[in-house]
């Protein structure tokens, strides 16, 4: 049995509830977690002043020494300039063995999701990141329908990402055919409910970060994956999400 921590995070380009750009928080907060996988959202790479033109997936990948994986969900030529580009970042502590880039369908903005398979040992995990339509749940729907396309006829993998929606939501149907809602399936859970809002805790709620309404951050699990422990952290200074950090054991 292999032990993982995996985060994922909607990091909103940097810009934290103080509309600052500043990802040294960010990176800061990732560092902390010592996770072994890494799927980012909402990352520019040198995108506009909005993030200071900063290659935002380069940088992070190597404050945390994580070997990285692009999915371009948004990209604009500019004559003798890099280009912007806009989308999903999978940051990996452990080797990338094949990667996959995928265009989902849908209308209004694009979308798109990353697979990597990672070696583990003798043998390997799935992971896909991703970040659905905020705009149409019948976008939702044929995006999950892509996701699992993604997924292997056999073998550990994890669907993770800013679904906008949540788990039970019926255009996720195509997920809870094949995976296990992953903050469900943990065998502990602690989110950021407390105060006046204990009435919230543990139901992993995730957006907005300053008073969490909803739980769009999801992790998706395959059979074959446990989930010793999931935990909400504070990602106000950095984000308008919270990361989600799970806990997993594979094999």
């Amino acid at each position: 049995m292999a032990a993982l921590r995996l985060v994922t995070f909607n990091i909103r380009h940097g810009v934290g509830d103080d509309g600052r750009h500043d990802l040294v928080r960010v990176a800061e907060l990732l560092q902390r977690t010592d996770a072994d996988v890494v799927c980012l959202q909402e990352v520019d790479r040198n995108f506009g002043p909005r993030s200071e033109d900063v290659d935002q997936a380069e940088v992070l990948s190597r404050a945390l020494d994580r070997e990285l994986v692009w999915a371009s969900a948004i990209e604009k030529g500019v004559a003798g300039a890099p280009a912007r580009r806009y989308g999903n970042a999978l940051l990996s502590r452990l080797p990338v063995l094949d990667e996959q880039v995928l265009a989902l369908p849908g209308e209004g903005e694009p979308r798109s999701a990353v697979r990597a398979l990672l070696g583990l040992g003798s043998s390997a995990l799935t992971v896909v990141t991703t970040h659905l339509s905020s705009q149409s749940a019948r976008a939702r729907a044929a995006q999950a329908e892509a996701l699992v396309g993604l997924l292997p006829a056999e073998g550990p993998a994890v669907v993770v990402g800013d679904l906008n929606c949540g788990p039970t939501a019926p255009e996720l149907a195509p997920l809870r055919q094949r995976l296990r809602d992953g903050w469900q399936a943990a065998g502990s859970r602690a989110d950021q409910a407390s105060g006046w809002q204990l009435w919230k805790r543990e139901q992993g709620l995730t957006h907005p970060a300053r008073s969490p309404r909803v739980r769009i951050d999801q992790v998706w699990v395959s059979p074959g994956v446990g989930v010793r422990g999931a935990e909400v952290l504070d990602g106000s200074t950095c984000s308008d999400h919270h990361p989600l950090q799970l806990d997993l054991e594979i094999g």
